[in-house]
């Protein structure tokens, strides 16, 4: 029996993480290998956002939580979509929490055989060669790690 091979793919919706993407797509087709996107909305969005409405009655956190959850798969299938033509098999999945360790724990649990991610993040002033979160996962990453810098846009 053949081991498929898994590629999972850090995502922040962010202009820079199109690359990736793309990247992630190309490879995943020439190796038949089933691809995974991530994406982790930070947790110190989401306190900053419940700390903020608070008081607001018809605000309703777990119900804004459910609709940023849906509304970030459905942008990841529409960057894949648009660039896949529909022969990547992929799935999406949204983590809340710190992202790096989000990523980390996506690691263990899907047990991706690589993981790729793009040097630079939401951030365009802080952190601006390398991302915050990129750094982090190269020092902890248990699995291969690729890099796509900002703006690459070739296929594997």
């Amino acid at each position: 029996m053949t081991q498929s091979f898994k590629i999972m793919t850090a995502v922040d919706l962010s202009d820079y993480s199109a690359a990736a993407v793309l990247y992630s797509v190309g490879l995943s087709m020439k190796l038949d290998a089933e691809l995974l996107l991530i994406n982790v909305i930070n947790q110190r969005d989401l306190d900053m956002v419940q700390r903020s409405m608070a008081g607001y009655e018809a605000f309703s956190f777990p119900n804004y939580l459910t609709e940023q959850i849906e509304d970030r798969k459905t942008k990841m299938k529409d960057i894949v979509e648009a660039v896949s033509l529909g022969k990547v098999k992929c799935s999406y999945l949204v983590q809340t929490g710190i992202p790096y360790r989000e990523l980390l724990s996506a690691i263990e649990s899907e047990k991706p055989n690589l993981m790729v991610v793009g040097t630079k993040g939401r951030s365009n002033l802080a952190d601006v060669v390398v991302g915050s979160t990129a750094r982090k996962m190269y020092r902890r990453s248990p699995i291969p790690l690729l890099t796509i810098p900002a703006g690459f846009n070739e296929l594997p």
